[in-house]
């Protein structure tokens, strides 16, 4: 989203008016637009959608929620079931998701500067808005459905997500992964150290994994991220956490300078596109952070040190990537495999 972006409409009065567009996932602004309120029936709104024409929203904030559930209980029934081989139905099953997704982003709500909502029944969205986006001085258009993903961050980020290895809780922002499930952080907190001078925590997203390492007893952590949200985030909880001596936070794409007795990485799980700021930690195009932490990897680690490669099979399973590639990855790069330590965990029951 930039400033240059904005999206027009034209009120019942026919004056045209235009606003700021804030779309996280980077879609551009919706060519036609319609203003509507409590009259409009869900399947109008459904049939306006799927021609690509956004819905401004001007009535009950609740009925505008309960409109968007009907449209998606209609983008449901429309999916295209999935068929064939586990990988074809993985692929059905994301361009379901992306249909899904680019006709429920169409209905919006219009927002004051300050991150004002004037509609009936709106909730008040000023803190986790500004937790979100920052500072507003000018009105913006944002679909209802991200912003019910920017209130319910919000929540998280008030309540916080307890992490067992921690006895403590992690506190998620708006856009950076949350350690909901954590058999991955159990894993780093079980496996056996080979030092504990310095370690390196690449990609670190939230701060979890540099802080079970700080906890352990790594006398220095350095915890790098490219993403300014999730150095913001690690900051935070680090800090909260009392372990803000010990680990440093560097913006780095993937490694520091330097070398560690302990280099960790949990990239994203499956090759492909991500279409969201969340799905970057999901979906690593081209298997490049992947990639990068291999080939990489043997020049940051000290004599005696060992690479944490903290991966699911997912990928595999849903021949996505061979069984034959990481080991060859490994292979190319000059590393030899140590050890495996894994977790069973249920997987979700769509693709």
């Amino acid at each position: 989203m930039t400033a240059e972006q904005n999206i027009r409409w034209w009120e019942s009065s026919g004056e045209e008016r235009c606003a700021l567009w804030r779309s996280e996932s980077g879609a551009l602004p919706p060519k036609r637009v319609v203003v509507a309120d409590d009259r409009m029936n869900a399947d109008t709104a459904f049939r306006l959608a799927c021609e690509g024409t956004a819905l401004l929203w001007r009535g009950d904030f609740h009925n505008a929620r309960q409109l968007l559930q009907a449209m998606s209980r209609r983008a449901d029934r429309k999916a295209p079931r999935p068929g064939g081989s586990l990988l074809q139905s993985f692929h059905v099953y994301r361009q379901a998701q992306a249909r899904r997704a680019r006709i429920l982003g169409m209905l919006l709500l219009p927002v004051e500067a300050g991150h004002v909502i004037r509609l009936r029944r709106a909730p008040d969205a000023r803190l986790a808005c500004e937790q979100a986006y920052g500072q507003c001085q000018e009105p913006y258009v944002v679909s209802l459905r991200e912003l019910q993903g920017v209130l319910g961050a919000g929540e998280w980020r008030r309540k916080g997500v307890q992490v067992p290895a921690l006895g403590e809780p992690i506190t998620p922002h708006y856009g950076v992964f949350s350690p909901v499930r954590g058999e991955y952080v159990d894993l780093v907190a079980e496996a056996p150290l080979p030092a504990q001078g310095t370690a390196f925590d690449i990609g670190t997203g939230t701060g979890v994994i540099a802080a079970v390492l700080a906890r352990r007893g790594v006398r220095r952590v350095v915890a790098t991220d490219c993403d300014a949200r999730a150095l913001a985030c690690a900051q935070e909880n680090l800090g909260r956490l009392g372990v803000s001596t010990v680990v440093d936070v560097q913006q780095a794409d993937l490694f520091p300078a330097g070398r560690a007795s302990v280099v960790v990485c949990n990239p994203p799980w499956l090759p492909g596109r991500a279409r969201t700021s969340l799905e970057h930690a999901v979906y690593d195009p081209g298997s490049r952070m992947l990639r990068g932490f291999i080939d990489g990897l043997c020049a940051h680690l000290a004599p005696g040190g060992e690479g944490w490669l903290i991966i699911s099979d997912l990928a595999e399973r849903l021949g996505l990537r061979s069984r034959d590639e990481l080991p060859a990855l490994f292979a190319k790069a000059g590393l030899r495999v140590a050890g495996r330590l894994a977790r069973v965990s249920m997987l979700p029951s769509g693709p």
